[in-house]
């Protein structure tokens, strides 16, 4: 049995992260992405609660853990920024 493909994930204060599954990572990463894409922004609030609803019985670990913990890795990568000043806060895909 061949063990499954891990990936570190990043903090955007540089904290410690975690190590993911990452087949899970992509399946949240692709949502969180698609999901901001569709919406241009969104309240993290918003996406977490899309996520639950339209994870929680395909996705074989805490939903909205992964969520918090994927966004964190997006915004340390320069994927998708929190837009500043915004309560409750707000996403939105980083320009470059």
């Amino acid at each position: 049995m061949s063990k499954e493909e891990k990936i570190m994930t990043l903090h955007p204060q540089g904290k410690a992260g975690v190590n993911i599954l990452k087949r899970r990572y992509d399946l949240i990463k692709d949502f969180i992405v698609n999901t901001i894409l569709e919406h241009k922004t969104i309240t993290f609030e918003s996406l977490g609660d899309k996520a639950v609803e339209e994870l929680t019985n395909s996705f074989d670990g805490k939903v909205l853990w992964y969520i918090v913990t994927v966004k964190l890795d997006l915004e340390a990568r320069g994927i998708i920024e929190r837009i500043p000043k915004t309560s409750p806060h707000q996403l939105r895909m980083k320009t470059h």
